[in-house]
Formats: structure tokens, sequence, C-alpha cells
């Protein structure tokens, strides 16, 4: 277009200084409200869709192909269908927003936007991408098909003026007056994003050209008439595609496959509603001129069926509207396989639904990977036909299949299914060697850029449904079985030493008491095994019971919460509940749901592992003697007992490993970096409790049930703290130190917590723990406040911390815990060769990712030497 307004691009250098323009346009509308770029779509939409007629007209005189009635139609859903669908749409700045999750979602313009037209939708398709480009803030610049210019950019103008004329800056959208491979090249080389519409030539020139493009690939459209399908509706929708605009939507259908059973009735269809048949001869005639090179022959796209038909010598009566012909090969050597663009159908005949679904996909994969396919079946509940529909979902490589639906009017989107999207530009994804598969919208026009403020997560402080506490409280809890849960049977897990010594009986009399019957599991050996896990659980499905009660120290109830996971799902994998995580909400594996059989009541017989009231449970696998600990809140008992009653003989070696244990639970879960307001509280309660009462509970025993009873207490309120907080890495070293080398796991946290705390107070480590609320390097200060919480002394940090530390010694060396690990009778050449796989094993405890200096496996095995000598950790804090 020559108009003064506008510089002609005619070479290089005219294009230069319109993309220039373009770009200063769309630097000043990429600043405009959604109000001002609301106002300018409608108006352009406005304006483009007047003009619907003379726009069609113009488009047939020039590129003599189409219809021009159905040209307007196409013009009108460019303009009308597209404005509807976005009119609403936010397309700038902050689209979405969630101020309680702390993130907003921005839209920003793209830029330049080369815009392909092809020659077959040369107005609609201007119109189209226009549009989207005003809609998105982005200037456009049309490379407009040579044999359809003049209509291409006259659909260009009147949006462009539109567009200018309600406040739009000047060059927003130009296009190459004319049109050559080299300026077109030139354009999509310089242009911040390419829409390219046409043929595989220029589609494939789009994503050579170095710019994010969006391309299509062609179509090769099949469609299936199964015999459930209603064959007027079916020839019916394939005459109304097939005959818009003489077939030139790459969306329109292109070979007809029909089952034998309705075959006859389909061809006597088509006849019926004038389409023509061709004879054997015929066909043969029409083949020889539907391809040239290869290609689609240019002189029939777009062309009339008669005009066809004449071109091929065949003689048909006026007015007919497609040429159909009888074929059997699907491959690329039948004319007949291939995309035609014009109202010209290959028939074939299926002998079984599978076999119809093998000459689709092959239509499909030889000419139109990822496009459009369509099947015309009942959908209306038949089981055998909806088994078809679904079948034919999965088998078909389109990014649309429609069911009962024209295929040119239905893949544009927003005729016959509302939910599609309007679209003249149809992705046909990897399949087609396409970037998208989808209809292609405002969205893929925008930048999306997302603002995400830091946010603190979501937490929790989950504990048992009921703890009963003080001493003589067991019978008052176990009335509850039977007067409020109304259960009948109860198995007992227990350890041999607490059956064999009569310490279950206070349970089992009580369960008689009220006429529950019940069984007793009492081969639960320290460091529970698998094995032993998966033999509770056989015997519990042959008891069938309705609660589960853990009797004993960590082990039995560890081993009791495995046995009840396997009692309720046996098909559960152990490896897959072992499986670690960084946050327990996000975890691959989910814990099937617990206590849809069982109730899970934990009672325990030590001070120390809080195992009552937590999530976890350590097994070990006899097979490799690996320990894991396993983590879920589906874990988590039902209701906790804790009656010092029932620890009053506990043995000196269990009440000092147990409640050093204890002690370790508080320290890390007030150290870590999930440790919370919640978790703080019991975490300085249970250090206080356990400092004040652990030296009496072991020294004086029964002759301090006082302490004894303020030990449980301090285990269950450490427990809940660590149960929230997590643990750290003291815990994660201390479950291989007993794997490897056989320690207790009380005593092996006693032997590392020191020097664990030494290693945690770095100000500023090499790393930190990755969780939100966690700011920067904080345990030295929260170990500070520690110290001072449980009454030591010291001015500064430092000498808080130094005074935490020194207690600690101090308190094992009350209870007779020795300080090193060489001390236990480690050997040191089997503490040093195991060295290596242990510090790994640690790195990879569940425990580990909870501590706030994350550690290097290097680092874990230096603790542990460190450890194991007895050496000075002077060095962890100039690191």
């Amino acid at each position: 277009m020559n108009d003064k307004k506008y510089e002609a691009v005619m070479d290089v250098e005219s294009l230069k200084r319109v993309l220039c323009k373009a770009r200063e346009a769309q630097k000043v509308f990429s600043e405009f409200s959604q109000e001002q770029v609301d106002a300018i779509f409608f108006a352009a939409a406005r304006e483009a869709n007047k003009a619907r007629i003379p726009l069609a007209r113009l488009a047939v005189e020039e590129t003599g192909m189409g219809v021009m009635e159905d040209k307007v139609i196409k013009n009108h859903f460019a303009s009308e269908y597209v404005y509807n669908a976005y009119r609403s749409v936010k397309t700038c700045g902050v689209i979405a927003s969630d101020e309680s999750g702390g993130s907003k979602t921005i839209a920003e313009p793209v830029g330049v936007v080369a815009a392909v037209i092809p020659t077959t939708n040369p107005t609609s398709t201007a119109i189209f991408k226009t549009l989207l480009a005003l809609k998105t803030r982005n200037a456009v610049i049309i490379s407009p098909h040579p044999r359809a210019k003049k209509c291409t950019m006259e659909a260009a103008r009147i949006v462009l003026e539109a567009a200018v004329a309600a406040g739009a800056p000047e060059g927003i959208v130009a296009w190459i007056d004319h049109p050559s491979l080299e300026l077109t090249n030139m354009l999509m080389s310089e242009a911040d994003i390419i829409l390219a519409t046409g043929g595989p030539g220029m589609v494939k020139a789009a994503y050579s050209s170095g710019k994010p493009a969006i391309g299509v690939g062609p179509g090769n459209t099949p469609v299936i008439i199964d015999e459930s399908a209603s064959v007027p509706l079916a020839v019916s929708s394939i005459i109304h595609s097939k005959t818009f605009d003489n077939g030139m939507i790459c969306a329109s259908e292109q070979s007809v496959i029909a089952f034998d059973s309705v075959y006859e009735e389909v061809k006597k269809e088509f006849v019926k509603r004038g389409c023509y048949v061709l004879k054997k001869d015929e066909t043969d005639k029409l083949r020889a001129i539907i391809l040239v090179n290869g290609a689609v022959n240019a002189k029939i796209v777009g062309q009339s069926a008669e005009k066809i038909a004449n071109m091929a010598g065949i003689p048909v009566k006026e007015g007919v509207k497609i040429l159909i012909g009888e074929v059997e090969s699907v491959e690329n050597s039948e004319p007949f396989a291939h995309e035609k663009l014009s109202p010209v159908l290959a028939l074939y005949k299926a002998k079984t639904f599978e076999d119809a679904l093998d000459k689709a996909a092959i239509l499909v994969k030889e000419g139109g990977y990822g496009h459009t396919s369509v099947l015309y079946a009942d959908q209306n509940g038949n089981a055998e036909s909806a088994k078809k529909i679904k079948t034919f979902i999965e088998r078909m490589k389109t990014g649309r299949v429609l069911i009962n639906t024209p295929a040119s009017q239905g893949a544009i989107g927003d005729i016959y299914n509302f939910r599609m999207t309007p679209s003249l530009t149809l992705g046909c994804g990897s399949w087609g060697g396409n970037s998208v598969s989808e209809n292609v919208g405002v969205k893929h026009l925008l930048n999306i850029k997302t603002v995400a403020e830091r946010r603190e997560n979501m937490l929790w402080f989950r504990t048992p449904d009921k703890i009963y506490l003080k001493r003589g409280c067991l019978p008052v809890a176990l009335d509850e079985l039977k007067f409020v849960l109304d259960k009948k049977k109860a198995f007992i897990v227990t350890d041999s030493f607490l059956y064999k010594s009569g310490a279950s009986k206070p349970v089992a009399e009580k369960l008689d008491a009220l006429g529950i019957t019940h069984s007793t599991f009492y081969d639960v050996q320290p460091d529970p095994t698998l094995a032993c896990a998966k033999e509770g659980a056989a015997a519990m499905r042959t008891f069938e019971p309705d609660v589960i009660i853990a009797l004993g120290g960590g082990s039995a109830m560890d081993c009791a919460k495995i046995m009840w996971v396997l009692y309720e799902h046996p098909e559960a994998n152990f490896a897959d509940m072992a499986m670690r995580f960084c946050d327990i909400r996000k975890r691959v594996y989910t814990f099937p749901k617990m206590g849809e059989k069982a109730y899970f009541i934990a009672i325990p017989t030590s001070a120390g592992t809080g195992s009552e009231v937590t999530p976890f449970a350590v097994i070990t696998d006899e097979t490799t003697g690996q320990k894991y600990p396993l983590a879920d809140y589906e874990l988590l008992p039902d209701m906790a007992i804790v009656d010092a009653d029932l620890m009053a003989n506990a043995p000196r070696g269990l009440t000092a490993a147990s409640g050093i244990d204890a002690l370790t639970h508080a320290l890390e879960a007030y150290a870590s970096i999930m440790a919370t307001d919640f978790t703080d509280g019991p975490a300085l309660q249970a250090v206080k409790l356990i400092f004040k009462h652990l030296p009496a509970a072991y020294k004086r025993g029964n002759d301090a049930m006082d302490s004894r009873e303020g030990m449980a207490n301090a285990a269950a309120i450490a427990g809940m703290a660590f149960a929230n907080a997590f643990l750290g890495v003291c815990h994660s070293m201390a479950h291989k130190l007993g794997a490897f080398h056989h320690l207790p796991h009380g005593i092996a946290n006693a032997l590392l917590i020191s020097e664990v705390i030494r290693y945690n107070c770095c100000e500023a480590p090499p790393k930190m723990g990755t969780f939100p609320q966690y700011e920067y390097p904080q345990a030295k200060a929260r170990y500070a406040q520690l110290a001072a919480d449980a009454g030591f002394g010291g001015k500064t940090d430092d000498d808080k911390v130094g005074a935490l530390i020194e207690g600690i010694e101090k308190l094992k060396s009350e209870i007779d815990i020795k300080p090193r690990i060489k001390d236990y009778g480690v050997d040191e050449k089997d503490f040093l060769s195991s060295l290596d796989a242990m510090s790994e094993a640690a790195f990879d405890d569940q425990c580990t990712g909870a501590n706030p200096r994350y550690p290097l496996i290097s680092e874990i095995k230096q603790m542990y030497i460190n450890a194991y000598y007895g050496k000075s950790s002077e060095k962890w804090k100039a690191v």
C-alpha cells in the first residue's frame, strides 16, 4: 500500500526504518493501562468487523481462491469472536495476586511481533494477529503473501487507523508492501517473536530464524465415522466444514474412514447432499492433478469442486459440493492421502474400529502430526461407543480431537465448543515440530513476570489426640477403650524383658477387667528389625485387633508402629516408606491412611525416645544392617499414656541413655530451622526438667519417683517439640554410629551432641539450612538463650554456649557416660575404615535437613573424628 501516511516497505533500508518506528511505538504502548488497551482493542475489532465484507471481496478478487461469503464469516470470526474471548482478560500489569502466598503475576509485552500471513486466509489472519498484538501491547509488522498483499495490507491498515484513532501510537501496526523472501527473513530475525502461518517452508524458516517462533504445521485431518454415529449428522457436518471457503482452513477434513457396516449409507448420504463420488477412472484423473512435485497443486487450492473437476476432465453437475475418491492406501504415495486444501475428499472403508484407527493414525503421521482429528460416534452414554471415543483420544497424536464436530469450524474454536480458544493459528506441538500444541491466543504474546515475596511456610503443631499423664493414670486411660471407643480386641507389642518381668501385667489385667480380648507379641529386640515387624504384622492379621498397644521403650513403640502399617496396609512398600524428603508436605511417597483397622496407643516404660508422641519410627533392615528413621504423621499414636509408675524399675544404664537422648531431642528441636514458638516452649521446658531430674533419677532410681516422673514428662515434652520442629545432624550421626558400631542410640547422641553444638555455633557457616522462616545463622544465639533459660551463667553468647556445653559434659559425667567414642571399645581400625561410608550415610539421613548449619560430608567426617578422639573443635569457629 502506497498511502502517503505510511512509509512503503520496499527494501532493507525502509524495513529498518519501520522496525525502528515500531519499537519506539511499542515502548510508548507498553506504558498504557489496561483501560487504554481495552479501548484500542475494542475500536480495532469494531472497525475490522465493519469491513468484513469488502475485505472478503478483495481477498477473493486478488487471490482467486475461496468463497467470498465464507471469508466474510472468517473476518467476522477474527474480529468478533476474538474480541469477545479477550475483552475481559487482563494483559497489563498485575493479572493475578495472592497476598497471603506473597506472589504476583505480571503481564509484560514481548515487543515487536513478526506476523507472517498465508494466502489462504489473508485478511482474517491479519485481523486476528493484529488484534492479539494490540491486546498485549505489542507492535506488529505483517509480512503478507505476495499473491495476497493488497487485501492483507488493507486489513492491517483498517486495524491500524482504528487503533491510532483510539489512542494507540503511530507505527504500532506496519507491513511489508513488497514482500520477498529477503525482507521476510530479515523481519523474522529482527523481531522479538514470530507468528508464522503458511507453508512448511515458511514455518521452518521461522523456527530457524534464531528468534522465538510460534509456527503451525500442516493439517491432514482424518475423520472416522463409527457404526454408532448419526450418518446424516456426520455427513452434513463434514460437508459444512469441507465446503467452507472451499476447504482452505488447515483443519478441514481430508479423509473420511467409514465403517464397513455404514459405508454404503455414508456414500449415499454424500450423494444425496450434493457431493460426487468419483468413478475409478475419474479417481485416477483427479489423482493426477492433486499433487505437483509432492506438494498440493496450487491451482486446486481454494477452488470449487466443479472447477477442479473441469481441470481433471471430469464431467459433473453444476454446483457439486465435494469430489470424493474411494481409495485404499493411506501412504504418502497416494495423492488422496495428502492435505488438499480444497473440496476434495478421500473415502476409506474400515472393517473394524482398530482398522479405522490404524488408517487415521497413519494419515496423521504422514501429513498432519499434531493438528486435528475427528470421530463421529454416539456420545450419549453408549458404553461401547464411549470406549471407542476414549481409545480414539488416546491414539490420535493431534492437538485437537473433535467429537461429532465439523473440523474447520470446530478446530478454530468457540463455535461448536465454547471452551476451545478462538484462533486462526492452530499449534501442532512437538508432534508437528511446533512450539505450542494449542490454539494460539493472547497468552502466547505475553512475557509473564512472577513476583515472589519471601513467605514463611505454613507449619503445625501435631500431637496425639489424647495424652494421659501423672503417676497412676494407666487404668483411667485404658477405661476409654471400653467406655468411649468400644474396642473388643487388643494386640500388645512389647519386649521379652518387660513381658517376663511382669511389667506388662498391669495392662493385661486392666484389659481383662474391661472384658477386652488380648494377645501379646513380646519378641521385640533392641534395634528392632523389619523381619520382626513383619512377624508381628502377620500375628496381627491372624488376631485382627481393633486396638494396638505399644508398651516399652523406643524399640517396642517403633516396631509396633511399623507392624501397624503392615497390618493395615500389607501392600505398603518399606523402601518407599523410608524414602527421604526435604519437606514432609511435599514428599514423593504418600503414607497410607492409618487407623481404619486399629486404634494405636503408646505407653512408654522409659523416659527418652518420645516415640509415644512422635510420628517417627526407627527400624533396621536386617539384611543390610541399615537403620531407617521413618517419618510421617500417619505414624503418630492416637493416644499416649505417660505413667511414671511403669518406669519405676528402669535400669540405671537405660535411664542414662534414654535421658540424654531426650536432652538431645530438646536441644536439636530448639536449634532446628523449623523451630516455632509452639516448639520452643516445650524444648526449653524439657531441657530444664532434664538437668533438674536426670541425675537423681539415675542415682536414686525408685527413691526419687518425683524425678522419674519429671523425666517421663521431659521425654514426652521434648518428643512433642521435635515431632514438629524435627531434629538435626547429631541424630543423623547417632543413627549411623549406632548402626555401624552397635552403640545404644542414647549413648551415641551423648558422644556427639557437644561437638555438634560447637559446629552449629559458627556465625558464618559455609552453608546454612534451607527453610523460609530461617532468615540467617542463629544457632549460637538460640543455644545461648537455652543456656540462660536453663540457669547457666555467662555474659556473652559465647560464654553462655560454653557454659551449656560444660553443663552437658558435667551431666554426662554424673550419669557415667564416657566422653569419647573410643572409650566404648570401638576399634580404631574399624572406625576409620567405616568413616567414609558412615559420614555419607549420616549426610543422607532424614534428620540432616533441619540442622541449622547444613553439613558437608567432610565436616560430618571431621565431627566423627573429633568425637572419637575427644579432640578440641575450636576450628569450627574459624570456618
